[in-house]
């Protein structure tokens, strides 16, 4: 009986979701996801190589794009067993403990990417508006700074949300939705009042995601004003070309994590397969999306990713 009613208020095990409906071609769904992955990983660890051993990419700019392929490269990672864990064995069970250590990985970097796009965003601005001083503002002693300050914006706000979650009790179905354990989709399994841990997740959504698309967005009309202030219609293409990149990366984050948000928090009639599909989407995409972004649109990463490519096959 003891045993009984400790997995009552602390269950052993989660148990995750692959695609529902589509069970029997787990072994199948796999192969794309598979690619996913390797591209994902392949993708932004070569981002990382070319800029660490390329001297001529040692600069503001690229030292923040290294950042952002090292949060997606942790991103992904973070998934990496308990995705195909599901696809290829059909291993759905997850510990309490490991639940809550996967969500402070997948959502400290997720919360470090959205800081890493607004330190980007930041890069862009002043590169485009006071060019002439972006060498004494981004100084590499201040970058280093803003990397750790990056970190600990990521980690720390998430301790005491998590540790809230622990004093939760679940009695209910521990069936997740996703393919990993989700702060909200762990929380509606809860028996118990969740307003407090609903309020402060939010708090954390809206004062760090929240406040930097807000900043980024006011970097940007910053920029549009700065560069339409420009007489030569070349310069101004110039200045547009080096932003594109960021905001494609930009988009491709932003738009999949409030879809998330919007299907779990009004979502509730929506079937399985949408919330199944749109965490998907949110997990994998900027990860996979932003090396190939940036491979194609940035001549400097396109020109270090070619010479290691022709280095290696000669």
């Amino acid at each position: 009986m003891p045993s009984f009613n400790q997995s009552i208020f602390h269950p052993a095990v989660f148990f995750l979701t692959g695609i529902p409906g589509l069970e029997t071609y787990h072994a199948w769904i796999s192969i794309p996801f598979c690619c996913l992955y390797a591209i994902a990983i392949s993708g932004n660890g070569m981002i990382l190589f070319v800029i660490i051993t390329e001297s001529s990419l040692h600069e503001p700019m690229y030292y923040f794009l290294s950042m952002l392929s090292f949060t997606d490269l942790g991103l992904c990672l973070s998934t990496l067993v308990t995705m195909l864990g599901i696809f290829l064995f059909n291993a759905r069970g997850i510990s309490f403990d490991a639940c809550i250590g996967q969500m402070f990985f997948i959502h400290g970097f997720t919360l470090m990417e959205s800081s890493v796009l607004l330190a980007m965003a930041f890069d862009r601005f002043i590169a485009i508006c006071n060019p002439l001083r972006y060498a004494t503002i981004l100084t590499n002693s201040r970058i280093i700074k803003v990397g750790f300050a990056i970190v600990i914006r990521g980690t720390t706000a998430l301790v005491p949300l998590l540790l809230l979650l622990k004093h939760l009790s679940f009695c209910h179905s521990h069936v997740l939705h996703h393919s990993y354990c989700f702060h909200p989709d762990v929380m509606k399994l809860s028996c118990t009042d969740t307003k407090t841990n609903s309020a402060f997740g939010l708090a954390i959504v809206i004062s760090t995601a929240g406040l930097d698309s807000v900043l980024i967005l006011l970097s940007y009309v910053l920029i549009i004003h700065s560069v339409f202030s420009i007489a030569s219609p070349e310069e101004r293409k110039k200045a547009f070309s080096t932003c594109v990149s960021h905001v494609i990366a930009v988009a491709i984050f932003y738009i999949p994590m409030i879809s998330l948000s919007l299907v779990h928090r009004f979502g509730k009639h929506a079937p399985p397969l949408v919330h199944t599909l749109i965490a998907n989407v949110y997990l994998l995409i900027p990860p996979v999306m932003n090396p190939i972004i940036y491979s194609v649109k940035t001549k400097q990463i396109h020109k270090a990713v070619l010479k290691v490519f022709l280095s290696k096959i000669i």
